[in-house]
């Protein structure tokens, strides 16, 4: 479904920078950053209420407002709720949505959360209908091991919840949005329920697909289930960033991306269109979507999806081990047609 409504141009919009993740952006330059990316061609726009506790579901609502809804694809996520309740104090100056609004956002997979956050993710980004909902962030790196309870909750709740309002035709597809595998892995086997995709952030880049690769995509492929990909920067470590998933990054990971970095210089391509392009050759990935608050940085991920990368790029770093033997890489020199932003 999304792969097809995205054949003119795969590269999506991550909204979690509008929720003012670990800077306070001024809302004109979030506004500007969507006009610039609807000018790229960018037509996929994922969000998700704990992004800044609404801030940016309101701010993508404001910035799409008056486009045609039937030119865009739309995505949030349920499971975190925005409630009335206002913080008591401020939150840690490293908190991820230090800067975001002040409403507490409390867990919540049951079917009436799952309803109520809907109907809440209506109003704040302005439209009548949602193409895509995303159960958020069952995960281990998130619960811990309770992460199966999590998901326990799930199948009572969420679950057949979304799995009613895409039957209704209310949503168009559901899934789950995780920064780990498993449990995409436990839901493709459930027999009850009827996924049509996930979002998978940062478990499918070149620093980190393996997983994905030998227990998750082959079994997405046989379902027809397709793959979104967040994060194909690594948390921002192969664009030069302090991070590797969400921690300092180690020597052997800068070594690794400092040898990514001369292979795609060797043959004059960015590291970015090695990465995004990376990202949408598996045949489940429907879209990869960088975030961005600034505008030029848009512009740079639009561009990087239109460099031509050499087909001896690819197998150079298979050969040194930079990715696994088996994964997918384009095979054609232009795969990926985008607009040109002005």
């Amino acid at each position: 479904m999304l792969r097809k409504k995205l054949a003119s141009n795969r590269l999506g919009f991550g909204g979690a920078p509008l929720g003012n993740m670990f800077r306070a952006v001024p809302d004109d330059e979030a506004h500007r950053t969507v006009q610039v990316a609807w000018e790229a061609g960018v037509r996929f726009f994922d969000t998700a209420p704990i992004y800044g506790a609404g801030l940016s579901e309101r701010r993508l609502g404001d910035a799409l407002a008056g486009r045609p809804r039937e030119d865009y694809v739309l995505a949030t996520k349920v499971g975190r709720v925005v409630t009335a309740e206002i913080r008591d104090a401020d939150l840690p100056p490293d908190a991820i949505f230090a800067h975001g609004l002040p409403q507490v956002v409390v867990d919540d997979y049951s079917a009436d959360a799952t309803l109520r956050s809907i109907e809440d993710s209506l109003r704040r980004l302005r439209t009548d209908r949602l193409d895509v909902v995303f159960v958020h962030d069952v995960a281990l790196n998130v619960y811990g091991d309770a992460w199966i309870d999590r998901l326990a909750e799930c199948r009572r709740g969420a679950f057949p919840v979304l799995d009613r309002l895409r039957d209704e035709g209310v949503i168009d597809a559901w899934g789950m949005a995780v920064n780990r595998t498993e449990a995409v892995e436990v839901t493709l086997d459930l027999e009850e329920v009827r996924p049509n995709a996930f979002l998978l952030a940062g478990s499918y880049t070149l620093l980190d697909h393996r997983r994905a690769l030998e227990r998750l995509l082959e079994q997405a492929e046989e379902q027809a289930v397709e793959m979104v990909v967040g994060g194909p920067y690594s948390s921002g470590a192969l664009v030069g960033g302090p991070n590797f998933d969400y921690r300092p990054i180690t020597a052997e990971v800068r070594d690794r991306i400092a040898l990514v970095g001369r292979v795609a210089a060797a043959y004059d391509v960015s590291i970015k269109a090695v990465a995004l392009q990376f990202c949408l050759a598996p045949i489940t990935s429907a879209a990869v979507i960088p975030g961005a608050t600034r505008p030029e940085r848009v512009v740079e991920d639009a561009a990087a999806l239109a460099e031509v990368v050499p087909e001896q790029l690819w197998h150079e770093l298979r050969e040194r081990g930079l990715i696994a033997a088996n994964a997918p890489t384009p095979e054609v020199s232009h795969p990926f047609p985008v607009t040109a932003p002005r």
